[in-house]
C-alpha cells in the first residue's frame, strides 16, 4: 500500500512511501496517477480541487485551495493556506464512542501514604530562584553516593526564574514548582525494607536564595500540607556552608526514601501525559493514533491521560469538544482555547502562526492539518476534565491541560499535573526529556531505525501494515514496562530538564 485516505470524505490521500511522477497508485477503489513527484507524508489529490474549496483530511477541512488543483497533483503550502482566523463560533454536539474491552492490568509500582503511586524512585532538588542552580548541580555532583539500593536517582531541574519577574510569571513559577515537589515520582534512596514495603511519598529540597522575589514563604503557602519527613527546606544565606547542610538534608532524605520497594499496582492508577513534536506527515496516521488507542485502553482500565498543546487544537477543537461529557467541560475546554487565542493576539502573532519549517518537510500544510493529526493522542474517550497550568489530575479519564506547543514547557506542565509517564510523539526526532520519563514514538521505521539511541518504540509500522489496534496494544504494554522500572533512551542519557511558561515582565 503507497496511499493513505484517512476518511471516505477526504479528497487527498497522504503518501505512505515515496511516489515518483507518473507513477499510477490505487487507494480506495480510487486510480491516480502522481502529477510529480510524491514525498512520504506528503498528500496527493484524488479529484480536481477548485481554488478557494476545502482541502479536506482526517475528515476536516485543512485549508483552501490558493489555486485550481488538479487530480495527482502534490497538495502542500504552494497551493493550500489556513482556513483560520483569531474567530471561531462552537456549539455543543455531544458525541459518544465504544471503548475497548480490555483484561486488568498492573505494574510495579512505588505505592505512596497518600493513595498515589509512582513509577520511579527518585531524590529530586527543586531550586526556587535561577541563582542557586549551580548549587543544586553541586549537590548532585557531590551526593551520588545516596544513590544505591531502590534509590534509582538524584536529580536537579535548573532554571533561569524566581526573581525579577512580575505579575503572572511570578505566580507561573511558584505554582510550577510546588506542583513538581508534589509529584509522586520525586523520591529517593536506599532499599531498607522487603519488596512487600510500600513507598509513600516523594523526597524533595528545596532549595532557596534568601533574597528572591519567590520567598520560602510565598513557596510553603503554594505547597500547602506537607509530609516533613518527604520535603525538607534549605535557604542558601541562612547557613555558613550551604553544601555541608544540603547534603546533610539530603541525607536525611535518602534514609526515609530508601525504605520505599515496587510492588504491584493496578493500571488504574497510573497518568500518562501525551504530547508528539517535530511532527511530519504521518504522525496523525501512525504515531498519534496509536497513542490515542493506548489512552482509550488505559481509560478502559480507570487510568487517566492529559492532553496538551492548546495551540495545536486550533482547527481541530471540536473533534475534542464534541466528547466532552457534559457541558461544564465542554464550557471549560472552550475558555481554555479562547484564552489562547486571546494570548497570541496580545503578543500580537496570528493564531495560525504554525506549523514549523520542519513540519512542513514532513508534508504538514497548515495548522488545521497540524491540529488534527495533533488530536488523534486523544483517542476517542469522554473529555472529563479541563485543568488550568500545573493544575493537577484530580478525575480519572482522558483530561485536557493548558499548556503551549513547545515541547519542554508543555511536557514540564504535564509532569507539573502529575503525569507519571510522558508518551512523545514525533516524526523526526528529539533527544530531550521531561522530569518524568519520556517515551519517544516515531512515526515511522526509518527514524527508528536511524535514531535508535533517541527513539523508544516504532509506531512506523503501522504504515507497513500493523493495525492500530495492535499498536495500541503494543504500546499499553511498552508503559506498564517503563512504569516498572525500564528507563527511557532520555533517562539512559540524563536527559532531564524543565521549562517554565512564561508571559509578562522581566525585571
Amino acid at each position: 500500500m503507497k496511499l493513505i485516505r484517512i476518511h471516505p470524505s477526504d479528497n487527498v490521500a497522504v503518501a505512505l512511501t515515496d511516489i515518483k511522477k507518473g507513477e499510477t497508485v490505487d487507494v480506495d477503489g480510487i486510480r491516480v496517477t502522481a502529477a510529480e513527484d510524491i514525498g512520504r507524508g506528503h498528500k496527493i489529490a484524488l479529484a480536481d480541487i477548485s481554488s478557494g474549496a476545502a482541502v479536506v483530511k482526517y475528515g476536516n477541512p485543512i485549508g483552501n485551495a490558493k489555486s485550481d488543483i488538479s487530480t495527482g497533483e502534490w497538495v502542500h503550502v504552494h497551493n493550500t493556506k489556513t482556513g483560520l482566523s483569531e474567530t471561531a463560533e462552537y456549539s455543543y454536539n455531544h458525541k459518544t464512542f465504544e471503548l475497548p474491552d480490555v483484561s486488568d492490568k498492573t505494574f510495579e509500582g512505588y505505592k505512596r501514604s497518600d493513595g498515589r503511586a509512582g513509577v520511579r524512585n527518585e531524590i529530586w532538588i527543586i531550586p526556587t530562584v535561577g541563582c542557586v542552580n549551580g548549587v543544586a548541580q553541586a549537590l548532585v555532583r557531590e551526593n551520588q553516593d545516596i544513590v544505591t539500593g531502590t534509590i534509582e536517582g538524584l536529580y536537579t531541574f535548573p532554571h533561569p526564574f524566581g526573581c525579577s519577574q512580575m505579575g503572572e510569571d511570578h505566580a507561573q513559577t511558584r505554582k510550577l514548582l510546588a506542583a513538581l515537589a508534589r509529584h509522586p515520582n520525586a523520591q529517593t534512596r536506599k532499599l531498607l525494607a522487603s519488596l512487600v514495603r510500600h513507598p509513600n511519598a516523594a523526597a524533595v529540597l528545596v532549595l532557596s536564595l534568601g533574597c528572591e522575589n519567590l520567598t520560602q514563604e510565598q513557596f510553603k503557602e503554594e505547597l500547602g500540607e506537607w509530609d516533613d519527613e518527604r520535603v525538607k527546606f534549605l535557604v542558601c544565606q541562612d547557613v555558613e556552608d550551604e553544601m555541608e547542610a544540603g547534603s546533610k538534608l539530603l541525607a536525611e532524605l535518602a534514609d526515609y526514601a530508601g525504605k520505599f520497594t515496587r510492588e504491584s499496582i493496578s493500571a488504574s492508577e497510573l497518568v500518562v501525559g501525551m504530547k508528539c513534536g517535530g511532527s511530519d506527515g504521518l504522525s496523525g496516521i501512525t504515531a498519534n493514533p496509536t497513542v490515542g488507542r493506548f489512552s482509550d485502553r488505559l481509560v478502559a482500565l480507570g487510568g487517566s491521560t492529559v492532553l496538551t498543546e492548546v495551540p495545536e487544537m486550533f482547527g481541530a477543537e471540536n473533534i475534542l469538544f464534541s466528547r466532552c461529557e457534559n457541558e461544564e467541560v465542554y464550557k471549560k475546554a472552550v475558555e481554555m482555547v479562547e484564552d489562547f487565542k486571546d494570548y497570541f493576539v496580545r503578543h500580537g502573532q496570528v493564531v495560525y502562526e504554525n506549523p514549523s519549517p520542519g513540519n512542513k518537510a514532513g508534508g504538514i500544510t497548515t495548522l488545521e492539518d497540524k491540529s488534527c493529526g495533533c488530536v488523534q493522542k486523544g483517542g476517542s474517550a469522554q473529555v472529563v476534565d479541563v485543568l488550568g497550568y500545573a493544575d493537577p489530575v484530580v478525575k480519572k479519564g482522558l483530561n485536557m491541560l493548558t499548556g503551549p506547543g513547545n515541547d519542554l514547557v508543555s511536557a514540564t506542565a504535564l509532569t507539573a499535573s502529575g503525569a507519571h509517564i510522558i508518551l512523545f510523539t514525533t516524526g523526526r526526532g528529539t533527544p530531550f526529556g521531561a522530569p518524568a520519563p519520556t517515551v519517544k514514538i516515531s512515526s515511522n521505521t526509518a527514524l527508528y531505525d536511524k535514531k535508535s539511541n533517541w527513539i523508544d518504540f516504532n509506531a512506523g509500522t503501522v504504515a507497513e501494515g500493523e493495525s492500530l489496534d495492535a499498536a495500541g496494544d503494543r504500546l499499553l504494554d511498552f508503559v506498564l514496562e517503563i512504569a516498572s522500572g525500564r528507563r527511557t533512551k532520555s533517562e539512559e542519557h540524563g536527559a532531564r530538564d524543565i521549562s517554565i511558561f512564561k508571559d509578562g515582565v522581566v525585571l
